[in-house]
């Protein structure tokens, strides 16, 4: 088992019933368009909440500007390192080099998004992604885009740029699932939503997330039946790929792994 997050910034819940690609996910996934994230409703203590499963109070960081914990957490890659399990991570925003301590990842590649632009630094992460993939097949590869939330701030949200953002992010990630071999368990998702040309209120549009999960220990063509949380996507994780899960976290497994 293998495991593979696919991540686009700010893709609000209501912004991908119609693209082609999220409809033809939600075929092959357990799947909800109304799972929620985390307060505050930022990048980064979002996306530290996921790998660590804790509250942002809990971990410290509520600003996209990184708070060195005062009691530390294993995160996702932590527990997964200690299970022998290979991770990487392609991302284009320089801030998630905090999302893993040093010496739990096998390999990362970063692309500046700010500086190459957000698009073509995403093609640029599908590209390397793909390649690497095919190569090595790592445990659990962590891949983002900041598209969405890029012409969410320059746009707005739910402006036609901020949609075919979207769709363009869907593009990509099917480009890399369209390479996997069977062994990769899907998990899309996103750290929060957005209203007007900003986010981090606890705002319906900024805080319901969808989550689709697509692999042999999840129902094809259903709706997750409890409440989830971005929380819940580290524990699940780590129990696919027979890791344990922190004693800290907070989050729940998502399915019947006993």
């Amino acid at each position: 088992m293998k495991v593979i997050l696919l991540m686009a910034d700010g893709m609000r819940h209501d912004a991908v019933e119609h693209i082609p690609e999220v409809q033809e996910m939600m075929k092959q996934s357990t799947y909800t368009l109304r799972a929620t994230s985390v307060m505050p409703t930022i990048t980064l203590p979002c996306h530290l909440s996921l790998f660590l499963s804790v509250d942002p109070e809990r971990h410290g960081t509520t600003t996209n500007v990184y708070a060195p914990q005062v009691r530390p957490i294993d995160g996702l890659c932590e527990k997964l390192n200690q299970a022998g399990k290979k991770c990487a991570f392609f991302y284009n925003w320089e801030e998630f080099r905090d999302l893993s301590r040093p010496g739990s990842l096998t390999y990362y590649k970063m692309v500046a998004g700010e500086k190459e632009g957000f698009a073509k630094s995403t093609y640029a992460l599908t590209e390397d992604a793909i390649s690497y993939i095919r190569e090595n097949q790592p445990d659990f590869v962590f891949y983002y885009t900041g598209l969405p939330d890029d012409a969410g701030h320059t746009h707005s949200w739910m402006s036609p740029e901020y949609i075919e953002a979207v769709e363009t992010s869907w593009k990509e990630f099917k480009r890399i699932i369209d390479t996997l071999s069977d062994e990769y368990t899907i998990v899309i998702t996103t750290d929060h939503g957005g209203h007007g040309r900003s986010h981090g209120t606890d705002m319906p549009e900024d805080m319901l997330i969808p989550l689709f999960i697509k692999g042999p220990d999840f129902a094809e063509g259903k709706e997750f039946e409890q409440d989830v949380n971005i929380k819940d996507i580290a524990p699940t994780i780590a129990a696919l790929l027979g890791a344990e899960s922190a004693q800290e976290w907070e989050g729940k497994v998502l399915y019947d792994h006993q």
